[in-house]
């Protein structure tokens, strides 16, 4: 899978957990930074994960800041970006089975690596459920929808 991952100053040392442990796995990572720990504004970040998903650069998505909830903001800003803040397994799996989503927000100062991990495991084994959930996916893009 080609996983677009990306982060603040805050949440370096977990993007390059998490970078390190992806690719032993045998994904294909587009790190976008950033690389230092000086300071960054995180939308910067969560809108070029969000961007690289809509162009279809890359399969899934992984947001990282302090908090995990400013970049999913950011990132929730791309139409084509469904971005859920996570920090433990089962919601990481309901992102996907129930919200289709394609990136998941972690707070590096909330969350430690091996529950990161988890996170992600769950969140890419997963495959969307569809049926009953199906319309209400649509509903998060266009929510003119009727019900």
């Amino acid at each position: 899978m080609r996983i677009v991952i990306a982060s603040d100053h805050a949440a370096v040392a977990l993007k390059a957990t998490l970078t390190a442990w992806l690719r032993e796995r045998g994904h294909e990572i587009l790190d976008l930074g950033t690389d230092g720990t000086a300071s960054v504004d995180y939308p910067d970040y969560g809108y070029a994960v969000a961007e690289v998903l809509a162009s279809g650069r890359a399969d899934r998505g992984v947001a990282l800041c302090g908090s995990g909830i400013g970049i999913m903001i950011a990132a929730n800003r791309v139409p084509a970006c469904r971005c859920a803040l996570v920090s433990e397994p089962l919601s990481a799996r309901l992102a996907r089975t129930h919200n289709d989503c394609n990136a998941i927000a972690m707070g590096a100062r909330l969350i430690g690596d091996d529950m990161a991990k988890a996170c992600l495991e769950a969140f890419l084994s997963a495959d969307f459920e569809g049926g009953r959930h199906q319309h209400r996916v649509d509903k998060l893009t266009h929510p003119e929808v009727p019900a």
